[in-house]
């Protein structure tokens, strides 16, 4: 687990007790990121907002009136996203606790059932009406409908894939059936196969998974396992297909196979939402869905490799698609 401290009007140290800086009224943001930030660019644009919000905040302030920042790296062991959260809070020294991924609403209930006066923030997951809380949810229907869609209109063989680190709610329900639905709507007669890594980190597994569904015939997958999409990737080379990304701008991973990316744009969110609290208007007990039509999640159809590796007639296929759903004549039901 990392561990790091930062005060971002002069980069430092801290004690983990944190007591004499607390005394001092700074205001304490911690940034709990469930995962891996090396592997996990939605994580790593989590940190990237928060401390861009924090920088901010800072500048032209003397050292004891500006926000500290602490960062908590947990890894990918769900099994222990608890008792670490809990012990994050337990410290009492962080006005606000800042992180990303669909369970953690559920998780910080049951923190505030010990620490009642803990605040959260909590992007990319939804809970409505406690005032502790505060969330805001990408409306992953359009990221997962537009990504199957340009598989489907992509797949020569008409068969494509989604490689998962597991299931969970949000996979289950909605990117999956999303990303279904819209290769799919490109092409009837596409079918979708899923399978799942069992963590989010096995390269190797990753790999074995996409040589096997190859030799079905598949030809475009999408990979949304964290470190094990590395192994995708380097069979997607081998094997000569496709990959479509989702989260982040994906091209110079594999520029040779990656023929989309549809990311959030965490890393704005985050910094919005920090500065908000900062300023004191946090709308606590929210919960809001955010999308493209918002300007949160983005179809990127300006990168060099997109133009190189999509043809024309499919690239202004997708442009048409995204602008139905910016414009809001399009709305995806599942």
């Amino acid at each position: 687990m990392k561990k790091h401290f930062i005060i971002l009007t002069a980069i430092m140290a801290l004690s983990l007790t944190g007591c004499s800086d607390k005394k001092r009224d700074n205001p304490s943001i911690a940034v709990f990121v469930p995962g891996i930030i090396a592997d996990s660019p939605t994580y790593a644009k989590l940190v990237q907002g928060v401390t861009k919000a924090v920088q901010a905040y800072n500048t032209g302030l003397p050292e004891n009136k500006s926000a500290l920042l602490y960062i908590m790296e947990v890894g990918t062991n769900q099994a222990e996203w608890a008792q670490k959260l809990t012990a994050l809070a337990a410290e009492e020294i962080y006005d606000v606790i800042i992180s990303s991924n669909p369970s953690l609403p559920d998780l910080a209930e049951g923190v505030l059932e010990q620490f009642p006066s803990q605040k959260f923030i909590l992007l990319d997951a939804t809970k409505e009406g406690n005032p502790n809380i505060m969330t805001k949810c990408y409306d992953q229907v359009q990221q997962g409908y537009v990504t199957g869609y340009i598989a489907g209109l992509m797949s020569k063989n008409h068969k494509v894939a989604l490689i998962s680190a597991q299931d969970y709610p949000v996979m289950n329900n909605i990117i999956f059936p999303a990303y279904k639905k819209g290769a799919r709507d490109a092409a009837a007669e596409t079918s979708v196969d899923y399978r799942i890594v069992g963590n989010w980190y096995d390269a190797t597994k990753g790999a074995e998974i996409t040589d096997a569904i190859c030799k079905t015939g598949v030809d475009v997958i999408l990979p949304v396992c964290g470190g094990a999409s590395q192994g995708v990737l380097a069979a997607a080379k081998n094997n000569k297909i496709k990959i479509a990304w989702f989260d982040s701008n994906g091209f110079a991973k594999a520029p040779e196979v990656i023929i989309s990316s549809t990311q959030n744009l965490q890393e704005k969110l985050a910094e919005e939402v920090t500065s908000q609290w900062l300023q004191g208007k946090t709308p606590w007990g929210s919960a809001e869905t955010v999308g493209m039509q918002d300007g949160y999640i983005e179809f990127i159809n300006d990168n060099p490799f997109y133009i190189k590796n999509v043809p024309e007639d499919v690239r202004k296929k997708m442009d048409l698609l995204v602008n139905k759903i910016k414009s809001g004549e399009l709305k995806i039901k599942l």
